[in-house]
């Protein structure tokens, strides 16, 4: 596990934040990547997120690319913690890392989440949806990120991203993601030319809630961030409904509507609604996030072989790539 070299930490801090003293840190869950700590220095609440100890894959774990566009969001309607400063020499702490403002609010490490009022519940979900609608409404150019990725093509592009970044795992094959690799390049919608700032892991438990309103306070967790297509994100976003308690907590074996949840329908109209207009959501869509999200944990697998996995949940959440590959089949109607 990664730890903190704290009297290195304090005189790094000491000249961000000169006549500040005493620093307290505690490990916080949540994320599979990259290390996160609360980090206390005189006062001033920080979050700490660096990259994991240990052989990382090319283009994984990307600390930089996440601040630079918390940085570029900043004064949009998107809300996102304030990025302070970043870090890239690897002799500080041994790895890159920056620091982020500290909010205060509720973040559910399920997509049930418990504890809230059905009326509220049904409008976080809500207003989930529109927070992706206002992302995906921004204009990479406009903010600076122009640059952040490549336009057009973006499917065939991830496609073959992640699906090279399987064939590299050291791991066990998985009969449902090679069908999967074929089954995608084949059943790609024509390419219509839509691009956005695309999040790439945008679900509840990387969304922070105000204290006690149902509304969405900062969006966490953009390290898989680039221009893409806002399709690939809400069909990532609908992944509660297509999963189930104990594959990444969804909510397909619940009681949902009864505690509020809206339909799949509805978020996607909802999201429809604030969006700039889009192609349909289609199958291809649901099961290209599912597909991703396999591929993920296979490479959280791969880190619990090679002892760099950033959480001790990480030897539970490696076997869920066979199951997540398999709600992909599903969505694609192939199982």
């Amino acid at each position: 596990m990664s730890a903190l070299d704290l009297p290195v930490l304090e005189r790094w801090l000491s000249v961000k934040l000169p006549g500040h003293s005493g620093l307290t840190t505690e490990r916080i869950g949540g994320g599979q990547s990259n290390p996160t700590w609360f980090v206390d220095f005189g006062g001033t609440r920080m979050v700490l997120r660096k990259k994991p100890d240990g052989p990382i894959l090319k283009g994984a774990h990307a600390i930089e690319r996440e601040f630079r566009v918390l940085r570029a969001l900043a004064d949009t309607a998107v809300p996102v913690p304030r990025a302070l400063w970043l870090e890239e020499d690897d002799s500080i702490l041994g790895t890159p890392f920056y620091v982020m403002e500290r909010l205060d609010g509720r973040v559910f490490e399920t997509n049930s989440l418990s504890g809230v009022s059905q009326t509220d519940r049904r409008e976080m979900y809500l207003d989930a949806a529109r927070t992706l609608a206002r992302l995906h409404v921004v204009r990479p150019d406009e903010v600076g990120l122009g640059d952040f990725g490549r336009p057009g093509n973006y499917f065939e592009r991830q496609i073959a991203r992640w699906s090279k970044q399987y064939a590299q795992s050291d791991g066990p094959r998985i009969p449902a993601l090679d069908r999967l690799i074929d089954w995608l390049p084949e059943n790609m919608p024509p390419d219509d030319g839509a691009t956005s700032i695309a999040h790439g892991d945008f679900r509840l438990g990387n969304l922070m809630f105000h204290p006690t309103e149902p509304r969405v306070i900062a969006v966490l967790d953009w390290e898989l961030a680039t221009l893409g297509h806002p399709l690939a994100d809400l069909g990532y976003a609908v992944m509660p409904w297509r999963t189930a308690t104990d594959e990444y907590g969804g909510v397909r074996d619940t009681d949902w509507k009864a505690a509020g949840i809206p339909t799949e329908q509805t978020f996607v109209e909802e999201y429809m609604q604030h969006a700039l207009p889009t192609s349909p959501l289609r199958p291809f869509h649901v099961a290209f996030a599912l597909f991703r999200f396999s591929v993920i944990f296979v490479g959280i697998a791969d880190r619990v072989r090679s002892g760099s996995a950033a959480s001790s949940e990480a030897s539970e959440l490696g076997p869920l790539a066979e199951r997540f590959a398999e709600r992909a089949l599903e969505a694609a109607g192939l199982s």
